[in-house]
């Protein structure tokens, strides 16, 4: 490692009730400090400096690299007392040195931001500040525009004054800028990135990384980041790429407490599980768990009497929902923000408080005004839009929805009438957690759970920090309070990982785009190629930095080895061969045993079962059901078992020991074999059939309802006293005296087993009474010779490597299709590809100089490059009139053709997965009729996709469209230019391209 950290750890001075200055107790003492984090003000201070850096810096005015203290003349009076992080951060920035401020939502880091833009304009330089989201651009430049006279606004679709001193920008049109060398960048003293902790985004995180690492050295960067539990990696990172010292200021304080309670849905109710200070309450659970065994007992009632209930399992109900939203009214706990993973769930669930007012005639009457005002910047035709009319009559009763989906306008809207509190109960997705701050009193969740692209998983506790963290406006509110409806499913410790878990540490989702190496190859300097990009990636970074621990783990296991007993080898050896023919033996008659028209006579609730996946054995368990058809979705089996899924149409329910609490990725606690020492937890865990390894002959009884955890207890201490009473192992089924298979080779295998079983008992070492601890002994050895030979593979699988023959196979692609030649030069098609990263450089240009765009007309155009943006699907068939089949046809071919010659070239991409995802029809028609002067309230009838999503796609069409154009000029085709124009004119207008109201 270049660079060292000074363990910098410290609290600040706080100030007693005398105001007096109270140096508080380190953060580093042994002594655990009580958990009242919320309570106490407190920050950590680390840095990072590079070797053999020393500082010029007055300390009388500046303090030192390990304790910054700003003495001097503020660039900027903020009308409140700075925080202590607030304060250590500006002492960092009037070193002129990097700083990543680290603090939970509403802490107060754009204060940060606003210094270091204060401190530029003083010192007569420019500033850059990033936000991730065009939006999130707009609503940065509203506000520091009200602050600040001289800020200007760069995202893809507008450009407001490009030669201010400080510029709000999206991070890509950062990366632009750094990649053509922009004389703008020569002037610049401080980059601002916000929401740094989007780096792990796996589409656009590279993005940031790139930006990070083309800054010129000179430049100072302020990074603000959600919480997260590996920023000093990240500040190492920084000073080891710019060889600068980066500080990091790290705080856990919320200026508002907050209280988590649970609602049972289908119940009523709220019961405080975790308080302010932290404290999770694990007999408010209990009683919470209570009302679900009522309610259980209520509806098998109802069922015998013939009463059907009407409460969905799914998620919150309306009902429920609504009775939440009211009770929160009663108690005066608005505004209140209620969170759903499902944009349509959130328009249901505001629509069914039609019975609900929240607003008084005066501020229904400014409601009304605010609408007016802001719906005049459309056309007459779009005002009555249904999506804009059928908002009026909720937004007057205080009601409103927020998510992606929306028109631009209505979300803007609903924004500045939240600030303005004439919104009193919003309905949002967890894109409104996202960036500016609009806190609320309350947060509800009506789900813990969310389709993540791939499972229906629990959500994380670093997206639970971030949503919960809306909670609790400062200086208005006491505490914030947050309200989680949960179902009989969710277990007590799901629930403590998710409220109190640590927030997630930053992992590099670096990749190499065709676009990069493009623009590397560009650029005449040398100091910027792949390579080099590759070496100071902070991937490369996090994988390095883990090398020396993996060298210290080898030493351990290699001494461990050379302490294991080596005696009598060769004997163990022998004895180990006869165990390992007994389980060969043992899994052919199991496959046997497993047939269903075999077992399923002998699965009944309580028999003992031993369950086995491939190399692990996840012990005993015990039968409570059998179910004919596997579950849909992945998501409910533990990860292991998954593999097993799709081989069995029977699913054994078996309560098998686990670890306690959740798996990584926020599913159920994962099944394991109960170890000394380990405290672990009885679960019922959906287990295939072939995973059945044994079959004993005991059966245990097993309480009706295993719902609470000491039912499951029980279960768990009656498997360990069989355990302890049978030590030689359970007795088991006898497949051919107890289950009477007679087949003449079943019996043979039988047979052979008993005589292998009979030489094990014959064996010295089973005699001695020795086998048992020198075969673990045996079995050590092997396990950490096996644990050696794996990290040291994994050591010299260096990730660099990987990134190398990456970009070796993605260069012979480039040279294949003409981008570059034998080389390495740019060539014309090269030039084109270098400006486009809205869509898929390589089959844009592979369209443009095949001739498939010199044949349509501009509509076609904008229409075939529709497919290139990303978008929701519709769920719709679709039928593209004759104008655009052709053209997709062609794109579709050279998609596979492209996709097919990077298959060639080693690259692992699955050919129909790419044509899929470079060819996205699902707009085309509706942009076509757009580009051909159709009106919003017609194109929005020939789709069920949101008109938000119609009009998102517009604007970044636009801005591929303009690339292309550009693309066009840089190789001197002047007709194609002229279309790419013409189809981005045709898109200007109405609603689709009405301006921001940020703006």
């Amino acid at each position: 490692m270049e660079e060292t950290v000074l363990p910098g750890k410290r609290k600040l001075p706080e100030q007693d009730s005398n105001n007096n200055s109270v140096l508080a107790e380190e953060t580093t003492k042994a002594e655990p400090i009580p958990k009242r984090r919320n309570l106490s003000r407190t920050c950590v201070h680390e840095v990072a400096v590079p070797n053999g850096y020393s500082s010029s810096k007055d300390e009388a005015t500046y303090g030192s690299l390990s304790n910054p203290l700003y003495g001097g003349q503020m660039a900027k009076t903020y009308p409140f007392e700075l925080d202590p992080f607030q304060r250590v951060s500006v002492a960092c920035l009037e070193r002129n040195e990097s700083v990543l401020v680290s603090a939970h939502t509403s802490a107060g880091k754009t204060a940060v931001a606003e210094y270091a833009i204060a401190m530029s304009f003083r010192d007569k330089q420019r500033v850059i500040y990033t936000s991730p989201l065009k939006a999130l651009s707009n609503q940065k430049y509203r506000e520091l525009s009200q602050e600040f006279s001289d800020v200007g606004l760069m995202t893809g679709d507008v450009t407001i004054a490009p030669n201010a001193s400080c510029l709000v920008m999206t991070t890509e049109i950062l990366r632009g800028m750094l990649y053509r060398g922009s004389e703008v960048i020569k002037e610049v003293a401080w980059v601002i990135f916000d929401e740094i902790h989007y780096m792990k985004d796996r589409e656009r995180g590279v993005v940031w990384e790139e930006s990070i690492i083309f800054l010129p050295p000179a430049i100072k960067m302020v990074f603000l980041s959600a919480t997260m539990s590996n920023a000093t990696e990240f500040a190492e990172w920084i000073c080891n790429l710019h060889k600068q010292p980066c500080h990091v200021v790290y705080t856990d304080y919320r200026p508002t407490p907050l209280q988590h309670y649970v609602f049972p849905i289908g119940g009523s109710g709220l019961y405080l599980v975790v308080d302010e200070n932290e404290q999770f309450k694990e007999d408010n659970f209990m009683k919470l768990q209570e009302t679900f065994t009522k309610q259980k007992a209520q509806a098998d009632g109802n069922k015998s009497s013939g009463k059907v209930s009407g409460r969905i399992a799914k998620g919150g109900t309306a009902s429920d929902i609504y009775k939440i939203v009211k009770m929160i009214m009663e108690r005066k706990f608005q505004p209140v923000i209620i969170f759903s993973f499902s944009r349509r769930e959130c328009e249901q669930h505001a629509m069914s408080m039609s019975k609900l007012d929240f607003n008084s005639q005066e501020e229904k009457d400014a409601v009304e005004q605010v609408f007016r005002n802001a719906v005049l910047c459309l056309n007459e035709e779009d005002r009555t839009l249904p999506a804009i009319e059928l908002m009026l009559p909720l937004l007057k009763r205080g009601v409103a929805v927020h998510h992606s989906g929306l028109l631009p306008i209505i979300k803007e809207l609903v924004e500045l009438l939240f600030q303005e509190g004439l919104v009193k109960a919003l309905f949002a997705t967890e894109t409104f957690a996202m960036g500016l701050n609009m806190p609320a009193k309350t947060v509800v969740f009506t789900a813990v759970k969310k389709w993540d692209g791939d499972s229906n998983r629990y959500i994380g506790s670093g997206e639970y920090i971030q949503m919960s963290g809306r909670a609790g406006r400062r200086g208005k509110d006491e505490r914030g309070i947050c309200v989680i409806m949960i179902d009989e499913k969710m277990e007590m410790n799901i629930l403590k990982d998710m409220v109190l878990g640590k927030p997630a540490p930053l992992v590099s989702t670096f990749r190499l785009s065709y676009y990069s190496i493009l623009n590397l190859m560009s650029r005449a300097e040398g100091q910027f190629t792949a390579e080099h990009v590759i070496k100071n990636s902070f991937h490369q970074f996090q994988y390095e930095k883990a090398l020396p621990d993996m060298g210290q783990k080898i030493s351990k296991l290699e001494q461990e080895a050379a302490l294991l007993d080596s005696s009598g080898e060769a004997e163990l050896a022998e004895y180990h061969k006869l165990g390992l023919e007994v389980a060969q033996l043992e899994k052919k008659i199991m496959s046997e045993i497993t047939r269903p028209e075999k077992v399923l006579m002998y699965l009944v609730p309580g028999r003992l079962v031993k369950v086995r996946d491939g190399g692990t054995d996840w012990g005993w368990g015990v039968v409570v059901n059998v179910v004919k058809k596997p579950p849909t979705a992945s998501s409910t089996l533990p990860p292991a078992l998954v593999s097993a899924r799709g081989s069995s149409a029977y699913i054994v329910d078996t309560l098998l020991h686990c670890s306690p609490g959740l798996s990584e990725n926020g599913s159920r606690p994962k099944p394991c074999p109960p170890r000394p020492g380990e405290k672990g937890e009885m679960h019922v865990v959906p287990v295939p059939l072939p995973l059945i390894s044994g079959l004993s002959s005991i059966r245990i009884a097993i309480p009706s309802d295993l719902r609470p955890a000491e039912a499951r207890q029980n279960v768990l201490l009656a498997v360990q006293e069989l355990g302890n009473r049978y030590p030689q192992g359970l007795p088991k089924l006898h497949p051919v005296k107890d289950m009477g298979i007679k087949d003449p080779e079943f019996v043979n295998l039988v047979n052979q087993i008993e005589e292998i079983e009979q030489k094990i008992f014959a064996h010295p070492l089973h005699k001695s009474g020795q086998s048992e601890q020198q075969f673990k002994w045996y079995q050590r050895k092997a396990e950490v010779n096996h644990e050696i030979q794996h990290i040291k593979s994994k050591m010299r699988d260096s990730q660099l490597q990987k990134f190398r023959d990456d970009l070796k196979n993605r260069s012979r692609v480039l040279k294949m299709l003409g981008h570059i030649d034998a080389d390495g030069v740019l060539q014309l098609k090269g030039r084109a590809a270098c400006l486009i990263d809205t869509g898929d450089e390589l089959l844009v240009t592979e369209l443009m100089f095949n001739g498939t765009f010199n044949d349509l007309d501009h509509h076609q155009v904008a229409a075939l490059a529709s497919c290139f943006i990303p978008c929701d699907k519709s769920n719709e068939q679709i039928h593209l009139r004759n104008e655009l089949t052709k053209p997709l046809q062609q794109l579709q071919d050279s998609a596979r053709r492209i996709a097919q010659i990077q298959r060639e070239c080693k690259l692992d991409i699955n050919v129909e997965e790419y044509v899929e995802s470079t060819s996205r029809p699902y707009l085309m028609d509706v942009i076509y009729c757009w580009s051909k002067g159709a009106s919003f309230a017609e194109v929005i009838e020939m789709t069920d996709i949101f008109e938000g999503s119609i009009i998102r796609l517009a604007r970044r069409l636009d801005e591929f469209l303009n690339q292309l154009r550009a693309a066009a000029h840089a190789v001197g085709e002047v007709d194609l230019e002229k279309k790419f124009e013409a189809g981005s004119d045709s898109l200007r207008r109405g609603i689709m391209f009405a301006n921001s109201l940020y703006l």
